[in-house]
């Protein structure tokens, strides 16, 4: 009880002691207060500045096959969104470094790398989990803060434009030599049925060999496109294979065919693919089954295309963004190839089972089919394939646009620096001259005691 008493203090007295040295008391408080705010008058100025830009899915500007195409190559899937990339590569060297060596550094020695002039320099943000990204700098000027923001956008635009065109250049060349074969085989082909037709004289097929030639043509249409989409994503494999270059990185490494989903969704697509083949035997391309079907069909590509992007994504999240976007993009072409050959598969025996019927037609009419059959086929891949490289040179004209700035940098006012905070740091001393003020006090009741 004793200690109890002994360690209590009596508030009355404690303020009783105060009053008696409030002069000090009062001293040490407005002191504190005072040194903070010259403290505040002597730190220098910092500003702000802040560009707002919009990112968007440059493929929502295409429509139909090119837009289905693209989300099957990895475009638009969905999982990772670019935004979150598009931050990080904000804060790269290649939009940074020119930035640090146009300004002007006390010592040259001390000029801060990339990693560190962004945690000084800049705040990235997403705005409220939307598509908008708030680029915020801060500089000693309103000047400097103003040029460091507006900066990092015009080299962010630079660098993702320059990349994305190398990208789909790139791509278009390998689609090109794609067309080349593809145009060679569809010639001779094509010669091939020519002469066959001229030798045997055979122009005018009668009715029954023109309805069994209107059903393989339904098959030979499914076949040409699974074999474009084949083409079309190995040639998306390889620019992906050709970007990574000597990182060593590959898709195979996450046997994304062997993934139990990923087979799941393949055999949907298969199935897809047989029956709208069969649709294509009854209906015009513009009747509603047969939309009705592609529309499924995209979907499900869609969601081939998801469930790669989140295998890489589980197995290669220590990878950098760059890099885990190209290894998507290979991944997503390996799963689609590996869907169009067991679809192409899948179609070719169904074709079988109608050409088993043709069979009992004479020998000369059996190759005419086969021949005609043939050069559809070929001349179809070739035809798609230079759509593909169309689209893909209208995509590459389109990228510069998939960045927009809503609101260029700002020129903060002179008057109204963002720091340092006047008001704040006053407000820190006051409280800190209270605290030392209690303090004292408190010292004073005790030698009073």
């Amino acid at each position: 009880m004793d200690l109890e008493k002994e360690e209590s203090i009596d508030l009355g007295k404690l303020w009783q002691v105060a009053k008696t040295h409030r002069k000090i008391v009062g001293g040490i408080i407005v002191g504190c207060t005072i040194l903070a705010a010259v403290i505040s008058l002597l730190l220098p100025k910092q500003y702000e500045s802040t560009t707002l830009v919009q990112t968007r899915d440059a493929n929502k500007a295409m429509g139909g096959q090119a837009a289905a195409a693209m989300a099957l190559f990895g475009g638009g899937s969905g999982v990772a969104s670019p935004t979150t990339n598009y931050m990080e590569l904000m804060k790269s060297r290649t939009v940074l470094e020119p930035i640090i060596d146009a300004m002007d550094w006390e010592d040259p020695k001390k000029k801060p790398d990339a990693k560190a002039f962004a945690k000084s320099y800049l705040d990235i943000k997403n705005t409220k989990s939307t598509n908008l990204i708030e680029v915020t700098a801060k500089g000693k000027t309103p000047e400097e803060a103003q040029q460091i923001s507006q900066s990092v956008v015009d080299n962010f635009l630079a660098m993702q434009t320059n990349n994305q065109q190398q990208t789909q250049s790139l791509l278009v060349k390998f689609l090109n030599d794609r067309i080349e074969e593809a145009k060679k085989d569809s010639d001779e082909a094509a010669q091939k049925f020519a002469d066959y037709s001229r030798e045997h004289k055979l122009y005018s097929p009668d009715e029954q060999l023109k309805a069994a030639i209107t059903q393989v043509s339904a098959y030979d249409k499914s076949i040409a496109d699974l074999q474009s989409q084949q083409k079309s994503a190995q040639a998306q494999y390889d620019v992906a294979t050709d970007k990574l270059g000597q990182q060593k990185a590959s898709s195979k490494a996450y046997n994304i065919n062997d993934n139990s989903n990923v087979q799941s969704i393949r055999g949907q697509i298969v199935a897809k693919e047989v029956d709208l083949a069969g649709l294509r035997q009854r209906y015009t391309e513009r009747h509603p089954s047969v939309v009705a079907a592609e529309q499924q069909l995209s979907q499900l590509q869609r969601q081939l295309a998801n469930e790669v992007s989140a295998v890489v994504d589980s197995s290669a999240a220590s990878l950098n963004p760059a890099q885990m976007e190209l290894l998507k993009n290979q991944a997503i072409a390996e799963a689609s190839v590996s869907a169009a050959k067991a679809s192409e598969a899948a179609v070719r025996a169904k074709k079988g089972e109608i050409e088993q019927d043709v069979n009992k037609y004479p020998d000369e009419m059996v190759t005419y089919l086969e021949l005609k059959s043939d050069a559809e086929i070929k001349k179809t891949i070739y035809t798609n394939l230079v759509q593909q490289c169309e689209q893909n040179k209208i995509q590459e004209a389109m990228e510069a646009m998939d960045i927009q700035v809503i609101d260029p940098a700002n020129l903060p006012d002179e008057d109204k620096p963002s720091a340092p905070r006047k008001k704040l740091i006053s407000a820190i001393g006051l409280v800190l001259g209270c605290m030392i003020a209690f303090g004292y006090s408190l010292v004073m009741y005790k030698r009073e005691a």
